[in-house]
């Protein structure tokens, strides 16, 4: 090999970090916190966590946490199996993107979708699941710096919405938190009783009634997180409008218990306090979204923020829905992980 060639490879090598030795845990937990729920979903959920290059080698070094909430239909395996995440996050610690961290996904699917991550007598108590249970399993189980300060929570759409929940009810939980294209943040410019097929929704005899119609199942999931009725087979939640003499007929009482309970700028008074003890808050949205309540409802979000004095940082970035948040590119290595690298304690 000439001279000039022999070092323009050892530079190479130089250059180029050498791939991670990460490896992926497969495990299950078996929730005391979603048994006995209405619509009889498993208590039993997959959880999967990467552990970095350096764990198993380093058995006195202790990890953060970040937590990773993924969007519907999407359980704990779907990043690592859709999106390439093992090697995305061995790239971005091999070069000092953030330090090694352990990353959880956790599999929080419901037949309709998602669970939003709240406690509901239709599908489970999944709030305390997350703030408790999970997070109780994983510290015993792994070499985690067992402190709100070095454990943050993310999430993609769906489970950008439930990350932010989360973080707002248990900043003694999660110190930051950031989320990607959250979605349900407060109205937008439809009203929501004017996007679910309300025929198919009365004459459903189950879920798989629902299936093709993506309006329906998206918001069956949401009735059943926050309109649940046990005693209501075979959806197992109280309507807030229906069919009758041939128009639509609005509850506004279940609608303002719905709007209150769902949307998270109706949480921001009660919850300031807390969103003000975080570490971190972070957020963003494509403004290529199609679907404009998103937009609209983010933006509006930001105001919310700012009346209660809530310390936040927030971007519109140029894209779509969720098509920017993977690859090196992407939101997720380029702001997700350099936002947890500032804000978490390693």
């Amino acid at each position: 090999m000439p001279l000039l060639a022999w070092f323009a490879c050892l530079l190479a090598l130089v250059a180029t970090p050498a791939a991670a030795a990460s490896t992926l845990d497969h495990g299950r937990i078996d929730a005391a916190s979603l048994r006995g729920n209405a619509a009889g979903l498993p208590s039993a959920r997959g959880v999967t966590v990467y552990l970095p290059d350096g764990y198993a080698a380093n058995r006195a070094k202790r990890f953060p946490v970040v937590y990773y909430l993924g969007n519907f239909f999407e359980d704990d395996r779907a990043p690592w199996s859709n999106n390439g995440a093992q090697a995305l996050f061995d790239r971005a610690i091999a070069r000092g993107v953030i330090g090694g961290v352990i990353v959880v996904t956790v599999d929080c699917t419901t037949p309709a979708g998602g669970s939003w991550y709240v406690n509901s007598p239709a599908t489970g108590n999944w709030e305390d699941f997350l703030s408790r249970e999970l997070i109780a399993w994983v510290d015993a189980r792994y070499r985690t710096l067992a402190s709100p300060a070095s454990r943050g929570i993310a999430g993609d759409r769906m489970g950008g919405h439930g990350a932010i929940r989360l973080a707002m009810r248990h900043p003694e939980v999660f110190g930051a938190v950031y989320a990607l294209h959250p979605i349900g943040m407060g109205p937008g410019l439809q009203t929501m009783f004017s996007r679910p097929n309300w025929r198919l929704l009365q004459d459903a005899r189950g879920i798989d009634d629902l299936r093709g119609d993506g309006f329906s199942l998206i918001f069956t999931s949401i009735f059943q997180a926050h309109l649940p009725d046990p005693a209501r087979p075979p959806l197992f939640f109280d309507p807030p409008a229906r069919l009758k003499d041939g128009g639509l007929e609005v509850d506004a009482a279940l609608t303002e218990r719905l709007n209150a309970s769902f949307f998270l700028e109706r949480q921001v008074p009660a919850h300031a306090d807390n969103l003000r003890r975080l570490r971190g808050f972070m957020f963003d949205w494509a403004r290529g979204d199609a679907n404009p309540d998103h937009i609209v409802s983010l933006q509006a979000f930001t105001h919310t923020l700012d009346a209660f004095g809530v310390p936040y940082e927030a971007e519109e970035y140029r894209g779509g829905w969720g098509e920017r948040h993977w690859g090196e590119d992407g939101r997720i290595y380029m702001e997700m992980l350099p936002f947890f690298a500032r804000k978490l304690v390693f």
